[in-house]
């Protein structure tokens, strides 16, 4: 009968016994059996609370019974506190048949819940009865029908290894998950295919260097190839956790040359994107082995046939300084940057412009004054107007990071001529750098 109170919760028993702070908690019970739904609702939000004050026994006898299907999405979350109260036998009889119901049930939302708190579950019901029952569940919830469902599981893979008892985990991995976790990588969903890099990599500490060079190597390969850029992040964003595990050795004969393949694509979008990952797998992987294994890329970018490609290869190297600091950049980068000022295709020469103007701020006052400063005076001189116009530009990027002896000795000089160029585009620019340096 709705609004019925449970035997000796009901308001009067309550103040019978005098102990009045039972009276709310007598409330909640009551309109648990209410036949409004909503209000059934916002009660079982506060379960916990009830099982808490209640104790194990009238939990037992009172509450359970009152999980019922009208409110069985946020009784998986209830559960879990439920649990925590009760004996591993109490848990086994009350609380897993629920459970079990829900990771099957037929709305996906419930089996969503059940998939995102499942480390929850895992530690409150024991690692018995997580071996009997939560393994063959997340199996299940792996490959549901349902993407949303499979995403919030391949969330959790990595903390379910983690909390799964040390002298069965690496056999419960290698047989029940591993599997399962091999058809995700090829999940029809990138959602799924996502949520499952970003954690994956995690496994290698875990069940160590021999099963991740035979078994999850092949899988980060397949996803650092994958179309969708938020996969391949996810797996560069976390190659620290393999490289402690195999070494950085083992980890440029296997993943590198996947790197290096997918940097020279024939599709520049597949290029672009491996470089705007660059920064991040330089951090990765340390400045020496940077040197040693793609340094010779990155400056491969700045001759790229693709205007998108050299501009963001620009951009990458300012970002690499940042990283690496400006020592690093004097011996390494700015030396073959300069280079490119002599190149016979006039866009390679434009883009040394572009390195400097990028370059010049990270690098700092010395390092532009002294070896970037003379390379675009001198190529103040180019026979291409395009050249000469960037130029301009570039003396009006860099000059507030030179002194005053410099704007006026060398910059000043060299902008007054190309300010009287035959070619419109050049004059205007040398006339625009003149007004904003302040050296009319």
């Amino acid at each position: 009968m709705a609004g019925a109170a449970m035997p000796g919760t009901c308001a009067g028993a309550a103040g019978g016994d005098g102990d009045d702070s039972l009276y709310p908690i007598a409330v909640l019970i009551d309109e648990l059996r209410n036949e409004d739904v909503q209000l059934r609702l916002n009660s079982i939000k506060k379960l916990s609370t009830i099982a808490l004050a209640l104790g194990v026994e009238r939990t037992r006898s009172e509450l359970l019974p009152f999980l019922t299907d009208s409110v069985r999405l946020l009784a998986v979350e209830a559960c879990v506190s439920i649990a925590q109260l009760l004996s591993q036998d109490d848990v086994e009889t009350l609380v897993m048949p629920a459970l079990r119901q829900a990771a099957e049930d037929k709305s996906w939302r419930v089996r969503y819940m059940v998939a995102d708190k499942f480390s929850e579950l895992q530690k409150a019901v024991g690692p018995k009865i997580t071996l009997n029952d939560l393994v063959p569940a997340f199996q299940n919830l792996l490959k549901d029908c349902e993407a949303e469902v499979r995403a919030a599981a391949a969330h959790k893979v990595k903390e379910l290894c983690e909390n799964l008892p040390i002298e069965d985990r690496e056999t419960i991995i290698m047989n029940q998950i591993l599997p399962y976790i091999k058809e995700l990588v090829s999940d029809t969903s990138q959602h799924v295919k996502s949520a499952l890099a970003s954690v994956i990599m995690g496994l290698s500490t875990i069940v160590g260097k021999e099963n991740t060079i035979e078994h999850l190597l092949p899988l980060f390969l397949a996803q650092l190839k994958d179309e969708c850029p938020e996969v391949r992040l996810n797996i560069i964003s976390n190659l620290d956790c393999v490289n402690e595990v195999i070494g950085i050795r083992q980890l440029s004969q296997s993943l590198l040359p996947a790197i290096v393949e997918l940097a020279e694509d024939a599709k520049w979008r597949v290029r672009l994107a491996i470089i705007e990952y660059m920064p991040l797998l330089a951090g990765q992987l340390g400045v020496e082995f940077f040197d040693e294994k793609l340094n010779s890329l990155c400056m491969a970018w700045l001759v790229d046939h693709v205007y998108a490609i050299r501009e963001a290869a620009t951009n990458n190297l300012m970002k690499l300084v940042q990283k690496f600091g400006t020592e690093w950049a004097q011996n390494t980068i700015v030396p073959k940057v300069l280079i490119m000022a002599n190149d016979p295709n006039y866009l390679h020469r434009m883009t040394t412009l572009f390195c400097i103007n990028a370059l010049s701020e990270a690098c700092g006052q010395e390092i532009t004054t002294k070896h970037m400063l003379p390379i675009v005076l001198k190529m103040a001189g180019d026979q291409v107007a395009n050249v000469r116009f960037n130029v301009a530009k570039s003396l009006q990027k860099i000059g507030p990071i030179l002194d005053t002896s410099a704007l006026q000795g060398e910059v000043k000089p060299v902008l007054q001529k190309l300010g009287q160029d035959e070619d419109m585009d050049v004059k205007y620019f040398a006339q625009e750098a003149i007004s904003v340096l302040a050296l009319a």
